[in-house]
């Protein structure tokens, strides 16, 4: 095991990958991530995460691991190289298996209905659905485009398993990587029906953030490089490619943060953004039914939440923290219609949903890890739900 050292701060991350010699590589998670309570006493119901992960191995591809069972594949991007570019503070890279540690004591309320067995001859019941954490996308040499195909790859194996994929960032420029595998999928369930009559997917981004994260970059990655900046950017140039629309909603922007040339370009691209101040308790109805008739008008959901969204005394480990920032409450009364959205069909919008720009670097006794991991949490739990 080799590790990398960041020259900004010094901090040392380990990446099981490099002994393979790939510039960026996948490595699955450490089973000493994974340590918690363990109230044997209560038998099934006292279960935590913990003791419900499936972790891969390292000796098959992720795909030749999943099953086509409703489950939830969970990815880690240890990357910042696009904070980095993007003139952040940078310490993101180590974030997955903070995370990871904060959730893995947390209590086990996710078993799928849909996916409960019960035997008739024993009347004993039997949960098919499986929680795998997947392991970690690494980028060691700087090569952001490399590791954001490879954490596409994943996540596309994962779905064209039937499995939900949260990844735990990492910059902002994880959404890059998250949307390409999402892409990946969706085209290839486009060509399993391919008739006259298919139309193009309708995928619904939506992002709690207090940065568009819509920089203009240049196509040869070397005057003005993607970052953690551009991913939007990027994706509404992608979905231009593929004909889709680009159905994108910025919700917890901050105008003190954002410059007026990201306004309009928002504006030019139709995006549907709300501000900090306009997500205040009292205007959570009227945002609310906002989102929700957004969420009618696609057939996908990709949730992505930027940490730096919250106000710095919520979430102070962060590359870039909020002066004022938007509450945890008014978060959570947003992620309810994502959670519940569903197609004609029954089946849940959402996909695939990514936490980004948690700093443990700049924490304060894990305060902001235990937020991710919360979130995480809640989450998973939707996923399972539907």
């Amino acid at each position: 095991m080799t590790k990398a050292v960041n020259p900004q701060t010094q901090t040392t991350v380990a990446n099981p990958a490099a002994s393979s010699h790939e510039p960026n590589s996948h490595a699955p998670t450490s089973a000493d991530i994974w340590q918690g309570r363990i109230d044997a006493e209560d038998s099934e119901a006292g279960m935590r995460f913990h003791q419900k992960v499936k972790l891969i191995n390292n000796e098959n591809p992720l795909h030749e691991q999943l099953t086509n069972q409703a489950g939830v594949v969970l990815l880690g991007f240890a990357c910042d190289e696009g904070v980095k570019r993007n003139k952040g503070r940078v310490g993101a890279v180590q974030a997955p298996d903070v995370i990871r540690k904060a959730l893995a004591n947390m209590a086990w309320h996710h078993d799928n209905p849909a996916a409960i067995t019960t035997n008739e001859s024993t009347n004993e019941s039997t949960n098919t659905s499986t929680f795998i954490d997947g392991g970690n996308i690494y980028c060691n040499d700087t090569d952001l485009a490399r590791s954001q195909q490879e954490l596409a790859k994943h996540v596309a194996a994962a779905l064209n398993k039937q499995n939900k994929v949260i990844v735990l960032g990492g910059g902002h420029e994880i959404a890059w990587g998250t949307f390409q595998g999402l892409s990946r999928h969706l085209q290839t369930v486009d060509q399993h029906l391919q008739t006259a009559n298919v139309t193009k997917p309708k995928v619904g981004i939506i992002n709690f953030d207090a940065h568009f994260d819509l920089r203009t970059y240049s196509a040869d990655d070397s005057a003005f490089p993607t970052s953690s900046g551009t991913p939007f950017n990027q994706i509404a140039k992608h979905c231009q490619q593929l004909g889709w629309e680009f159905n994108y909603a910025c919700l917890g922007v901050s105008r003190a943060s954002n410059t007026q040339a990201l306004f309009t370009l928002a504006d030019e691209l139709g995006v549907h953004y709300r501000e900090d101040h306009q997500l205040a308790s009292y205007l959570l109805a009227e945002r609310i039914a906002e989102l929700t008739t957004f969420i009618d008008k696609v057939d996908y959901l990709y949730l992505t939440i930027d940490i730096d969204v919250f106000s710095a005394c919520t979430a102070p480990g962060v590359s870039a923290p909020a002066a004022r920032g938007i509450s945890l409450e008014s978060v959570e009364a947003l992620l309810q219609p994502i959670f519940n959205a569903t197609n004609s069909a029954g089946q849940a919008k959402l996909l695939v949903a990514d936490l980004a720009e948690y700093n443990p670097n700049f924490d304060i006794d894990n305060q902001t890890a235990r937020l991710a991991a919360r979130l995480t949490w809640d989450i998973s739990r939707a996923m399972f739900s539907n």
